[in-house]
């Protein structure tokens, strides 16, 4: 972090001795740039976290002159309430956040996110494809109008065509327009605040091999855009935000992406069945995955399908890491990559049939672990992991920190900054997340040996489960010991920990 201290006392030193316009190009020029890559559905499945399978070279490449946080945990497994927390710096609780319906702004409508903070300090913020939910986009949040990749989600016509026709059958018959509907809408802005879901959507198979190239799908197209807007904005401050839609459901990649694997490759989960004693509370029954077509309406998976679902997550992030690279190949093309701070993260992690689960939506492990990689010009440890327990919240304090800006109030996270510099530090002594069930709040505690979790009643009442898993003897979360006699001193000493909070658990 030297080189950023003194990069901002030198530009101090021209702005009091030289010319305006001279100073001023300068300290524009000086400022760093940042990159902010979110890929949906993502959990820590690439090479520089360990998986020999999977090709991911160019977040690979990201790793080896970045840092790798290995446990790195988002506040909430669904993609807005994660993505909400993440760009505004603040918990669930405090966002009110916890569907895929709600605005942020309905419960915080002066709040400053984090590319608006940017924005406020001179920055073009600008984003392409996915980085609030779908539908809830912030326009104070950005210099330009948001920018979203056209086109359905499948490659094959055939299929497009059968969705569409099926579509606008249920639009007919249901009397429903062909959008969702806004319930809610910002006064000053028109912004949805509250939406509505139509009940018509359709799905179609869970994967497909695409008959396409790389620019045929959505993914390819905001690659393709991301490297037209670096090229535009190059030569002043900047904040862009790409996200990636894979590997998110449908698994839908080029075919070249599945023939880098061979089938026979894949193995179903190693632990197919709920965890030892675990309250039905922090299980569900995967509807996400049993909306698309050829997957059972009750039940286990049959094992071929299962191996289908998992060689099409494969191929699907492999066809994001491609993508990937071509923004970072921009990057570098362009000079840029010496100044500009680049930060890759999945907005939660996925069950791939672990614990009988498949999507995200619970407290486990599997579910609330994401990647996290951060790549800042001039940070002394470069390349290096980092198994320092952080939390989506961080990200916001740390690019601040990063860049030099004003550090703003009200932020519930900590910089990662000195991280960078240090992997093995000291750090935090727990992450926080937690999962919503009907009637329920489930509050999950991470820390260096122990995940807990309580699920707390929305009226008064006792818990309605409690867990506790051992990762120094139980990494997967196998057996829960909440009920063990001889674990007793250590649930009281996880539920204080819990009741203290995350402020409590901030380092030293």
């Amino acid at each position: 972090m030297d080189r950023i201290v003194a990069c901002v006392l030198i530009l101090g030193a021209w702005v009091i001795a030289g010319p305006y316009r001279v100073n001023v190009e300068a300290a524009e020029a000086a400022k760093l740039n940042v990159l902010f890559i979110a890929i949906d559905d993502l959990r820590p499945e690439a090479g520089c976290y360990g998986n020999t399978l999977i090709r991911t070279p160019n977040i690979d490449r990201l790793a080896a002159r970045g840092t790798t946080f290995l446990r790195a945990y988002c506040q909430q497994a669904v993609c807005s309430p994660s993505r909400t927390s993440l760009l505004l710096g603040r918990r669930p609780d405090t966002t009110q956040v916890f569907d895929l319906q709600t605005h942020f702004r309905l419960h915080l409508p002066d709040v400053t996110t984090l590319p608006e903070h940017f924005k406020k300090h001179g920055y073009h913020a600008q984003s392409l494809s996915k980085i609030y939910h779908g539908g809830l986009d912030d326009p104070r949040s950005w210099s330009v109008p948001h920018w979203s990749p056209s086109g359905g989600g499948y490659g094959s016509p055939r299929i497009r065509e059968e969705l569409r026709a099926e579509e606008a059958r249920l639009r007919e018959q249901r009397g429903e327009g062909a959008r969702p509907q806004v319930l809610q809408r910002d006064p000053q802005t028109g912004t949805p605040l509250k939406l509505s879901e139509p009940s018509y959507r359709v799905r179609g198979p869970a994967w497909e091999a695409a008959p396409v190239d790389d620019d045929d799908l959505a993914d390819g197209k905001t690659a393709k855009r991301a490297v037209e807007i670096l090229g535009e904005i190059k030569d002043k401050p900047f904040f862009l935000a790409v996200g990636f839609l894979k590997p998110h459901l449908p698994f839908v990649a080029p075919k070249k992406y599945f023939d880098m694997y061979r089938r026979e490759q894949f193995r179903t989960a190693a632990n197919p069945n709920p965890p030892q004693d675990c309250p039905d509370i922090a299980l569900h029954k995967w509807s996400e995955l049993r909306a698309y077509k050829g997957i059972p309406a009750a039940g286990p998976l049959p094992e071929e399908t299962a191996i289908d679902l998992i060689h099409g997550y494969y191929a699907a992030t492999s066809y994001t890491d491609a993508m990937i690279g071509r923004v970072l190949d921009e990057l570098d093309r362009l000079g840029l990559s010496d100044r500009t701070v680049v930060v890759l993260w999945g907005d939660h992690g996925w069950h791939l049939g672990d614990h009988g689960l498949w999507c995200k939506h619970t407290n486990f492990e599997k579910a609330t672990r994401a990647p996290l990689i951060v790549s800042a010009p001039g940070q002394k440890a470069p390349g290096r992991r980092s198994p320092a327990l952080v939390e989506f919240v961080d990200i916001y304090p740390t690019l601040v920190e990063l860049c030099g800006l004003p550090m703003p109030e009200g932020l519930e996270g900590t910089s990662m900054a000195p991280l960078l510099d240090n992997p093995d530090r000291s750090w935090k002594s727990a992450a926080f997340s937690q999962y919503p069930r009907t009637g329920a709040m489930g509050y999950t505690m991470r820390t260096d040996r122990y995940r807990y979790t309580e699920w707390r009643p929305k009226k008064p009442g006792d818990l309605r489960g409690v867990e506790l898993y051992d990762h120094q003897q139980d990494p997967e979360e196998n057996v829960n010991l909440a009920g063990r006699p001889e674990f007793k001193e250590v649930v009281e000493q996880m539920a204080a920990q819990l009741k203290a909070g995350w402020q409590a658990a901030k380092p030293k």
